[in-house]
């Protein structure tokens, strides 16, 4: 029985954001009942298949859950559906993204009979706002959210992969959503209505870029593929075997990198001290260190970052994943059946350490029950009353103390916070967090620059801010008495810091029995790889989906500068969020060791699937797609100006064909299947592009969304601050904060009723609830927090490098 298998979940529509919430839910055993027609539900016959014919987006989608076939038809579909919902805890609705054939129910009567039901409903956009009917797939919608244009040679066009993207990022969203309704209902709470954007989902990807150009300018553009700003190297290279993902971001890595190498010349540059800094020089850094990295393997140069303490990883092939023994262990790579198919596909990345997922399971056929789930004639648990909505927030009663630096952690706290929880971060004046500013000038201290980094204030919003040296006995027992009454506790140092600290979790359990504690390290407590250091970049690179994007004879390519921090941020709040259900059960609490790395394997799950049954290298297809034809990006008027256009039917085909003055092709029947256009793909994208060059980018994104045509702009992160859209849903909430100013801050892409959640605080400064919380929390009187703060254990300012020096020195 897992944690949620007191749950019956009831997922509508055809959606792959939807979808994931609810293999998600399955995946720690709740009873997950999919609604199709007769027909399967459309995701059934997505691409990549496996040999038999099987969609392998849709196995790994949905392993472990029950197939309901209600034919919308029949005269007592209305009723059956009806019934299907009203025996259920959770509904998960997607029929805004695809309608699968659903027949038509009254969700607000069956919650006004049934006042726990939590509700989720996704779009693309939300149900209102000018894109709110938009046409749209996986492709157009990064495009939109910025996460495209960045990537890709700098001529272009910007390079994207093929899909299974947005899907994960709001699935991950939903769940997060419909879980902390759950933690709310164990406390009191009634049931709730959610709406998820998979747009805004996508931003959380895009928006540490979005307002770094608010603070910074336009200063962002593509600079070739795998170089991102704002840091060099941060990409992907030829080794003498096997690719290598390299990321130096701080002085002391990209010296040892140079050390590695035998290139002192370039480690002693002063010009080329800083990241942002050899941007400028990246053509000359590279003529020295590429013909060096191609002396020894990708593996012989792992090994030696390692000894460096270097973000350096071999770039795994697929074949490469599913011969690695040790994801197979940790449950990051488990068998599914398709049929009479055997495969292997990616299993739940919230490793719950007492209450693990399920490893793996079977996909159901259409209409198919699973065998180990029991169906529930009434539930007790839908006895609560009181109204629908409620406007306290559903994590009202959790406290969080937040060791977690830079932007994968703060992320999964931030939620966690703009959730309602009370979230505790503990930084110190000798080591702030890393995102305020890695320079310790004295300059830079003097100006108060680590308080103006704005990637440092969008993470950490909704927050208390505390400064505790916690090398120190006085710092330390500090921190343990905070943990006394905490419900969770996230770190993601590297695996063994807060253990050699005193603060590990066999020391913290005895403490707090019913704490959750999350280490979010790279590759997980017990992998052989455990100290490798990482950043966003790193889990990209070793997660092998850039295997699986670029042009068929080129290299893997990246597709963000950090893609993992995000995504690990995500599940880390899945993975607090489903432990916190099983504290709350049953007064035990958990270790949770979520690698990032395993993280970011679901956005290449359809090429694990598909290579675990056939054996051979996935294709590349470059901007094009495995199912839909045409699918590109096209170049419009203008400098650097983009559209993505997809054709995901034959009528959205035929509609393309007649707009863009080729109706010809919308006759032709040798043109009506997607697998036929493709003989002729060359020709139909130069149609397309004769087109689009001619228009402006959204003149032509707007007749395309005329004629019911998927498009999307490849926008600039800055592009999104003036973006139309969000503007009419006030997706971007104006914040005051000292040392800034006032200054934009993104919302949450769920929704309750038709607003955002109100964004409470400004980010803290260095130490700014000292006195908040070691009196109002701990009791401490004035005089002792006086000695705190005259000893250097609590402080408001950041130390410079001398200031640090000296402290180091004292007794």
């Amino acid at each position: 029985m897992g944690v949620l298998s007191h749950l019956r979940v009831v997922e509508i529509g055809s959606s792959a954001a939807t979808s994931y919430c609810a293999r998600l839910f399955a995946d720690f055993g709740a009873d997950v009942q999919k609604v199709e027609p007769p027909t399967g539900e459309p995701l059934r016959r997505t691409a990549p298949v496996t040999p038999s014919g099987q969609s392998a987006w849709f196995a790994f989608l949905n392993f472990n859950k029950s197939s309901s076939i209600i034919d919308a038809t029949d005269p007592d579909a209305i009723a059956r559906l009806t019934a299907l919902i009203e025996n259920s805890d959770i509904l998960l609705d997607g029929r805004d993204v695809g309608s699968a054939d659903c027949p038509p129910v009254d969700i607000p009567a069956i919650q006004q009979r049934r006042p726990g039901l939590t509700y989720l409903e996704a779009s693309w956009f939300g149900p209102e706002g000018p894109y709110a009917g938009f046409a749209a797939t996986d492709s157009t919608v990064r495009a939109l959210a910025g996460f495209i244009k960045l990537a890709g040679p700098v001529q272009g066009p910007p390079s994207h992969s093929p899909d299974f993207q947005t899907g994960i990022l709001g699935g991950l969203w939903a769940f997060i959503a419909v879980a902390s309704s759950a933690v709310a209902r164990m406390q009191g709470g009634a049931g709730r209505s959610w709406s998820l954007s998979i747009f805004e989902s996508s931003l959380t990807v895009s928006e540490y870029l979005i307002f770094e150009a608010f603070a910074r300018g336009n200063v962002m553009h593509r600079i070739g593929t795998n170089r991102f700003w704002p840091g060099f190297p941060v990409g992907i290279y030829e080794t003498k075997s096997g690719w290598l993902g390299v990321t130096t971001w701080t002085p002391a890595q990209w010296r040892a990198f140079c050390d590695m190498l035998g290139l002192f010349e370039l480690r002693d540059d002063p010009a080329l001290v800083l990241a942002e800094d050899r941007l400028q020089h990246m053509e000359h850094i590279e003529q020295q260190f590429i013909p060096k990295l191609r002396e020894r393997t990708a593996q012989d140069w792992f090994e030696e970052g390692l000894k460096r303490k270097i973000p350096i990883v071999p770039v795994p092939e697929i074949s490469d994943l599913l011969c690695d023994a040790e994801k197979r262990a940790r449950g990051a790579i488990v068998p599914v059946l398709l049929g009479e198919e055997e495969g292997l596909t990616v299993g739940s990345m919230q490793r719950l350490t007492l209450t693990p997922p399920r490893g793996g399971g079977k996909v159901p056929t259409p209409g198919e029950r699973q065998p180990n789930v029991k169906h529930r004639t009434h539930l007790t648990a839908l006895t609560s009353s009181g109204c629908i909505y409620s406007d306290r927030q559903p994590l009202k009663e959790v406290r969080v103390i937040d060791f977690s630096m830079g932007w994968a952690g703060p992320l999964c706290t931030r939620t966690l916070a703009d959730l309602g929880a009370d979230v505790i971060k503990i930084e110190a004046i000798q080591y702030p967090d890393w995102f305020r500013g890695v320079d310790r000038s004295p300059a830079f201290v003097d100006d108060h620059l680590y308080e103006k980094a704005m990637c440092y204030c969008i993470m950490n919003r909704n927050k208390r801010g505390i400064t505790l040296d916690l090398t120190r006995p006085q710092g330390l027992n500090l921190a343990k008495r905070l943990v006394v009454e905490a419900d969770i506790v996230v770190s993601n140092y590297s695996v063994d810091v807060l253990p050699k600290l005193g603060l590990g979790y066999d020391v913290l359990k005895t403490l707090n029995p019913r704490l959750v504690m999350m280490s979010m390290s790279a590759f997980g407590a017990d992998s052989v790889h455990r100290a490798c250091r990482a950043y966003g970049s790193t889990l990209e690179q070793g997660s092998g989906l850039p295997s699986v994007i670029g042009d068929p004879d080129g290299p893997p390519v990246m597709s963000h500068v950090a893609f993992g921090d995000a995504v690990g941020g995500l599940n880390g709040c899945v993975a607090v969020l489903v432990a916190l259900i099983h504290a709350l059960k049953t007064g035990q609490g958990q270790f949770i060791d979520l690698a990032q790395i395993e993280c970011m394997m679901p956005f290449a799950a359809p090429w694990i699937t598909v290579g675990s049954m056939g054996g051979l290298p996935p294709p590349k297809y470059g901007n094009r797609h495995p199912q839909f034809v045409p699918h590109g990006c096209f170049r419009c008027a203008g400098e650097d100006n983009w559209i993505v256009i997809a054709a995901t039917d034959e009528e959205m085909w035929q509609r393309l064909a007649v707009l863009i003055g080729r109706p010809e092709w919308a006759t032709d029947a040798s043109l009506k299947s997607d697998e036929a256009r493709r003989a002729f793909e060359d020709v139909i994208e130069e149609g397309i592009a004769a087109w689009a060059r001619n228009r402006e980018a959204d003149e032509a994104m707007s007749e395309l969304q005329a004629a019911k045509v998927a498009a999307g702009v490849a926008r600039l992160p800055k592009d999104l601050l003036a973006d139309r859209h969000l503007a009419s849903r006030a997706f971007l909430q104006e914040v005051e904060r000292a040392f800034v100013g006032p200054h934009p801050q993104p919302s949450m892409p769920i929704r309750e009723g038709q607003g955002p959640y109100a964004i409470r605080a400004a980010a803290p400064t260095l130490g700014q609830h000292n006195r908040d919380i070691l009196s109002g929390l701990l009791g401490l009187s004035d005089g002792e927090i006086a000695q705190l703060v005259k000893e250097g254990i609590i402080g408001m300012v950041m130390l410079s490098d001398g200031e640090l020096s000296q402290s180091e020195k004292a007794p």
